[in-house]
């Protein structure tokens, strides 16, 4: 039996993949690279969005088996992988 926070992990990671190849569907049909790019910006929201989605269900499910100085390396990770992500 899977674990009901790996389904869901896994779930919202499929969800993800089906809009990137929506996107890049969206962008064969429309054939123009001006709108092509706006249809790929807006894929920049999906990305850190399902990342921190995902990432978030996961410590959740975690926060019983992690020390509280193991969670805040976990975290501090995650903000760090944030930030390289996000900053521009």
């Amino acid at each position: 039996m899977l674990n009901k926070i790996v389904m869901t992990m896994a779930s919202l990671r499929l969800l993800s993949g089906t809009v990137e190849i929506c996107a890049a569907l969206i962008m064969l049909r429309l054939n123009q690279i001006d709108k092509a790019l706006a249809v790929n910006s807006a894929l920049a929201l999906v990305g850190p969005l399902v990342l921190i989605t995902t990432t978030t269900i996961g410590l959740v499910g975690l926060s019983d088996k992690l020390s509280p100085g193991k969670f805040l390396w976990v975290v501090a990770g995650v903000a760090c992988l944030l930030i390289g992500i996000l900053k521009k």
